[in-house]
């Protein structure tokens, strides 16, 4: 059987500003609304449904796979907006990128609180890379 994630639910405060917010640093486009959800889709077919609730919304994890060409504009929005950054979840290396397994990524919070991270190799690909465990200053970055 093959199996493949279609889409999950994006709990906000502000589904217009959460949804807007992750489109535009992604570079992708805000679909019509679907009911309550607001859909972004990625290139993999993938939704992103975002919700207006009006509840405590716990903090969740979404990491989104780039390739090295589409890293640069999504890290220059990024500055360019004055969003802080940070090379790991932990804030132990803020204004900063990591270069795991040979690839570039970064780590920010959307309006909602959730925690986003674009990288552009997934995990565990170079375990032998020189450049794991290394990161890198970004100029401009807050």
């Amino acid at each position: 059987m093959s199996v493949e994630f279609n889409h999950t639910i994006v709990l906000t405060r502000d589904r217009e500003k959460s949804a807007r917010f992750l489109a535009r640093i992604l570079g992708l486009e805000v679909g019509e609304p679907a009911g309550i959800f607001l859909p972004v889709t990625t290139a993999n077919g993938v939704t992103l449904d975002f919700a207006t609730v009006d509840t405590d919304i716990p903090s969740q994890h979404y990491a989104f796979l780039v390739s090295e060409e589409e890293f640069a504009p999504v890290l220059g929005r990024l500055v360019e907006d004055g969003i802080p950054i940070q090379a790991d979840p932990h804030g132990r290396h803020p204004r900063r990128v990591n270069r795991h397994d040979g690839g570039h990524g970064v780590y920010f919070t959307d309006p909602a609180g959730h925690g986003l991270e674009v990288i552009t190799r997934p995990y565990g690909t170079d375990p032998d890379s020189p450049l794991n465990g290394v990161t890198e200053e970004v100029p401009g970055a807050v």
